[in-house]
């Protein structure tokens, strides 16, 4: 399997073209006897924000959902604003790691809590929002309201 950066081969507007032909490919260097043995030639664009919110939340396996399930095993619920989660899109986008850098980003904003986390009492949640992910703050800590074990009387 073969793959060639759609950025290199470049329209006369500085623009990738999803049109690339093989002359294309012989042009930036490849040998015509590889270039027959490629059955198919498909260019890939960047992934948007709303995109790499998806991949966040909605597959089976999704980040957002792995890390909600470490957190369960602390019987503490995790969530994420829905800014939060764009937040998250946007660092990855400008970091220029697209899907691959999501856990990356989510591990960063999340490793000190889930290390705090079993030495804390009482907490029932853990909220995420967009000052979390740009590092302007620590996750919002919800903690359960305490029972009065005493009876007046």
């Amino acid at each position: 399997m073969g793959f060639v950066n759609s950025h290199v081969v470049k329209t006369e507007a500085g623009k990738p073209t999803t049109q690339v032909e093989p002359e294309d490919l012989l042009s930036f260097g490849l040998i015509p006897e590889f270039i027959g043995r490629l059955p198919v030639i498909a260019t890939l664009d960047d992934l948007d924000e709303a995109a790499l919110v998806k991949i966040l939340t909605e597959p089976k396996n999704a980040l957002v959902k792995q890390y909600q399930r470490l957190f369960e095993m602390e019987n503490v619920g995790l969530s994420f604003t829905d800014d939060a989660l764009r937040a998250v899109a946007r660092k990855a986008i400008l970091r220029k790691t697209g899907a691959r850098g999501l856990r990356s980003i989510l591990e960063g904003i999340l490793l000190e809590t889930m290390f705090d986390l079993p030495t804390l009492q009482g907490v029932e949640e853990v909220v995420v929002n967009t000052e979390v992910v740009e590092g302007r703050g620590q996750p919002l800590m919800i903690y359960a309201e305490k029972k009065s074990g005493a009876a007046a009387g």
